[in-house]
């Protein structure tokens, strides 16, 4: 038996099928969600298709790579990243539209957003950095040192993409950051010390440097507080027109839901009188589209796909081989799940409208690489578990 044909027997099915079903599940989403715009439905379902094809191919051939060589593109796409991100500040190469926190390539049309790919090369070269710094010295296996590199490894992208305005991209740097230091192996009363520090910066944050920053934020969450208090949302044409309406397209679904592809007739919000934002139904609001259409039964099968994956991914993380693996593996799930909370919390009024993609679901081109790149290095901390390559922190 080759190396190769080794390695791919050596995967594991159960993360291969439950993406895939995942993005199949999506491909035919986008279809419906975006059957109103003038492009039609089935180019944008075709467009995701290229991008699977495509992240196929990534997915692949990270998993089949030893994720300790993958390691070193970290550095190279964290400083890209970096860079992309002052562009956008600077109205470089950025795409129209003051909603839109992406960059296009001249000449090409392409359009990507940078802040998936701070996120993703952040997970790797802070597992790289747990990894590989403790053998240069012992300094770095104190936990204040642990907690300053991964506070500067996810603080400057923090900054800028607030500065940018994508105040909901932004908020996935706190869990991951937070899932790495837990990782890590820096102490819990450290962890409960940074999150009490936290809180009690919220006020003058929230008063004193997010209107200056982010004015649309201030006023998405005062929108939040205003009918989390009230316990409802009124009907009208202004702020609360999307919130409104998207939760009731989930609310009116029941357990069945009304059918794919639901027409005005049958009680359809997208349908016809296009309540759901038309521009984002297909990406950040698809959720309310699969509620609709699938009611709960749709949306639970939904979601415990994702949690059977985010499962799956802390399995894998459990048997890593090293530091590396464990945080690149744990900084997934983390990322997953502020994707997953953020995207259906604000479908459902749990959380501010933020505007944020629900993965391998959404249309979302450059995004859905992203994660299937990520979950390539998850498969690759499997099928290479059992190669030992050296000891860190007195651990193989």
């Amino acid at each position: 038996m080759t190396p190769l044909l080794k390695k791919i027997l050596g995967m594991n099915l159960g993360l291969v099928v439950v993406m895939y079903g995942l993005l199949i599940f999506g491909i035919f989403s986008i279809e419906s969600a975006a059957r109103h715009l003038t492009e039609g439905g089935e180019y944008y379902a075709n467009r995701q298709k290229m991008y699977v094809v495509l992240g196929s191919v990534v997915y692949f051939a990270v998993a089949l790579t030893d994720y300790r060589w993958v390691r070193w593109l970290a550095l190279p796409m964290y400083l890209a990243s970096l860079g992309f991100q002052v562009m956008l500040m600077l109205g470089i190469w950025k795409a129209p539209g003051d909603d839109v926190h992406q960059l296009v390539v001249p000449g090409t049309g392409l359009a990507f957003q940078p802040t998936t790919l701070v996120v993703a090369s952040g997970i790797i070269l802070i597992g790289m950095s747990f990894d590989l710094l403790p053998r240069l010295h012992r300094i770095f296996k104190e936990p204040m040192v642990k907690i300053l590199l991964v506070g500067l490894l996810t603080g400057i992208p923090f900054i800028l993409v607030i500065i940018n305005g994508d105040m909901g991209s932004a908020l996935v740097f706190l869990p991951v950051a937070f899932i790495a230091l837990l990782v890590g192996g820096v102490p819990f009363w450290h962890l409960c010390a940074m999150l009490l520090f936290g809180a009690g910066l919220l006020p003058p944050l929230y008063y004193l440097v997010l209107p200056s920053v982010s004015e649309r934020g201030t006023e998405r969450i005062e929108q939040y507080l205003g009918y989390a208090k009230t316990r409802r949302v009124e009907k009208d044409d202004g702020d609360n027109w999307a919130p409104y309406w998207v939760s009731t397209a989930i609310g009116q679904a029941g357990f069945k839901g009304l059918g794919y592809k639901a027409k005005e007739s049958q009680g359809s919000i997208l349908d016809g009188r296009v309540y759901i934002p038309r521009r984002t139904a297909h990406n950040d609001y698809i959720f309310a589209v699969i509620a609709e259409e699938q009611g709960f039964r749709g949306a639970l099968l939904m979601l415990t796909s994702f949690a059977l994956l985010l499962i799956q991914v802390l399995f894998v993380a459990f048997y890593s081989r090293d530091f590396l693996g464990q945080v690149a593996a744990a900084g997934v799930v983390a990322m997953f799940f502020a994707h997953i909370f953020e995207s259906v919390g604000m479908c459902v009024l749990l959380t501010p409208i933020t505007g944020i993609p629900l993965p391998l679901i959404s249309y979302s081109g450059t995004f859905v690489l992203i994660c299937m790149f990520l979950l390539g290095l998850v498969q690759s901390v499997w099928v290479h578990r059992n190669e030992l390559h050296g000891v860190v922190d007195g651990r193989q």
